[in-house]
């Protein structure tokens, strides 16, 4: 059933859709496939979350990169959707005030917490919960029934690995605040195979060294003693069930993570680059520059370089297996209000999607692999200029040109955001977009989409 809109809202919606946001319900809509749900055996489940993107944080990527929508690879998937966020502090999502009162989707947002914990466990929970419902009792995500089925795991960010998002797909804690207690977890009881990201202690935001003054240099690793017993290979659980410890090889420089990419790899990888929050955005200069103004750092890898290393270390495994990878530094970037630093983050994560697809297409197939693009909210309210109520879309300027682009706001929102899939069971998150809002078109929740990889690894 359609919402119902006053004409001014109706005449605010078309000014949209002449102004380019057709792109948004042409490209993101979803594409009906069979009714019939088909069954693919599905060896490989990839997940791919950008940070604090929404609708708007992708198109000022897609403009400023190819001057135009559509041209991303993960645009022409054949499921493209769009996905509601909020967690259980929140009060859902409403498309009629949603686009009719512009303060209603910055009311109790989501966090990074919550929304990856419904993505990974397929459960609203309270914001800054990892892996717990609103009781605070553990509950089982995709990945740990990715390992109970045999599979490897794992999961890869351009922010400390150790933060909301990777967290939610292999911890548990009751506070994503408690990054010493999430990093223990991780280490040394998941069975995870790969876990990679920022966050390294003798390293500055620059990627220089930089001698730890305190102990809390050390929390996104899990403190100091764990991370000195990880770089002496003293650390690590049976993984696989063999009765064997399964110690992580530490990788840490750029060239580490490069040798990652080809040939035969270690059979559990912590890779922690040489920087100490994230992969790029925190780095020194002007962060109001227009993009790649500041040159980046050259001594870390890209999230493309972390996600061919993991590739390669999961697909050792006969049996499949499931990575996450994140964008972790859209949100950073956002919260910020960094339009140049924005545009930096989304085509690193764009690159990351490329190389997957490749992997895909290399040494897979789409009937075995299910690779899913998407975020966890949005971030910073991000529009096109222009005056209240701002529902202008973001303005194109053109292939390497800054857009037209406005912040609305400093934190999260409750936007609807875009989903894409492609491969082995697509079709079911399809099948599950459902709800309909009159701008954005289908829509799924982000509970949803554990729900379906759940199905998958059954």
């Amino acid at each position: 059933m359609r919402v119902g809109l006053t004409c001014g809202h109706r005449s605010a919606l078309a000014a949209l859709l002449v102004a380019g946001v057709t792109l948004a319900p042409v490209a993101y809509v979803i594409s009906l496939v069979s009714a019939q749900v088909a069954e693919r055996p599905v060896r490989h489940v990839i997940v791919m979350i950008a940070d604090g993107c929404g609708y708007s944080q992708l198109a000022s990527g897609a403009y400023y990169r190819h001057g135009a929508l559509g041209r991303q690879v993960y645009e022409q998937f054949p499921v493209r959707v769009a996905m509601s966020t909020f967690s259980a502090d929140g009060h859902g999502y409403d498309p009629r005030r949603a686009w009719s009162t512009f303060a209603y989707v910055k009311q109790d947002p989501t966090d990074s917490a919550a929304a990856a914990t419904a993505m990974a466990c397929g459960l609203k929970t309270y914001n800054a919960a990892i892996g717990v419902d609103v009781r605070g009792q553990v509950v089982p995500n995709a990945w740990e029934r990715a390992e109970d089925r045999g599979l490897a795991t794992g999961v890869v960010t351009s922010v400390p690995w150790s933060h909301a998002t990777p967290a939610a797909f292999v911890a548990h804690c009751l506070s994503r605040q408690s990054y010493e207690r999430i990093a223990a977890d991780m280490l040394t009881r998941s069975r995870a195979d790969v876990i990679m990201g920022a966050g390294h202690p003798e390293f500055d935001h620059d990627g220089r060294p930089s001698a730890p003054d305190e102990d809390a240099a050390y929390r996104y690793v899990g403190g100091p003693g764990l991370w000195r017993r990880a770089q002496g290979g003293a650390l690590g659980r049976d993984a696989d069930g063999d009765g064997m410890a399964d110690p992580w090889t530490l990788v840490q420089t750029k060239e580490e993570f490069l040798r990652l990419g080809t040939g035969p790899t270690p059979k559990r990888v912590l890779g922690t680059a040489q920087v100490r929050e994230t992969l790029q955005q925190r780095r020194e200069g002007d962060g109001q520059a227009e993009p790649f103004a500041v040159p980046p750092i050259v001594t870390v890898p890209t999230l493309a370089d972390m996600a061919r290393g993991a590739l390669n270390v999961l697909d050792d495994d006969p049996d499949g297996f499931a990575l996450m990878v994140e964008g972790g530094a859209v949100d950073w970037a956002g919260h910020a209000n960094q339009s140049g630093r924005l545009i930096e983050e989304e085509i690193d994560f764009s690159r990351a999607v490329e190389a997957v697809v490749e992997w895909v297409e290399a040494r897979s197939s789409w009937d075995e692999t299910l690779l899913i693009v998407t975020g966890d909210h949005e971030t910073g309210y991000l529009t096109g200029p222009g005056a209240d109520p701002k529902f202008v879309p973001v303005r194109n300027n053109g292939q390497g040109k800054l857009p037209g682009m406005a912040w609305n706001y400093t934190s999260h929102t409750n936007q609807l955001i875009p989903l894409f899939a492609k491969g082995a069971g697509a079709e079911r998150l399809a099948a599950r977009a459902t709800r309909t809002d009159p701008l954005r078109g289908r829509y799924l929740d982000n509970t949803d989409l554990a729900a379906v990889v759940f199905e998958l690894l059954r």
